[in-house]
């Protein structure tokens, strides 16, 4: 198996590829690890280019992945960490991480913003409790209690 250090021999090749095949194609040599892609096209604005809503589809997934990864981490939860990359999904699987990603990046958020309004709630009736104790007190030593 080679690698991409300097003094491995390469070679350049230009593929044509079917839309229909393209993904799969990519997908087949990306997991291979042993390919460099070259930008035919450097002239071409980021968003005129074909595959463009796919790669923010990509992009925001990963941003929530980082996301959950994070909140995990703050919980000190374990991951399991296999240590390879999986395959790529299948496009039409893709769609049903994207569901989930979302939902569970919602309800994440949703229990965040929870836990800081019971946070914020606890210490205001801390403080409250404090408060009335003190002026029990200081009633008492009045003697109007």
């Amino acid at each position: 198996m080679g690698s991409l250090f300097r003094s491995e021999e390469m070679a350049l090749y230009q593929l044509f590829l079917q839309s229909e095949a393209a993904y799969a194609t990519v997908s087949e040599l990306g997991e291979l690890g042993l390919v460099q892609f070259e930008d035919l096209n450097p002239n071409v604005n980021a968003f005129q280019r074909k595959f463009v809503n796919e790669v923010r589809r990509c992009d925001e997934m990963e941003r929530k992945l980082r996301f959950l990864e994070k909140e995990i981490k703050k919980a000190e939860i374990p991951m399991l960490d296999t240590g390879d990359n999986p395959e790529a999904p299948a496009p039409r699987e893709m769609i049903d991480l994207e569901a989930s990603f979302e939902k569970l990046e919602k309800e994440l958020r949703e229990v965040n913003d929870n836990a800081e309004t019971l946070k914020k709630n606890y210490l205001d009736l801390t403080e409250l409790k404090h408060i009335l104790r003190k002026t029990q007190t200081f009633f008492e030593r009045l003697g109007v209690l």
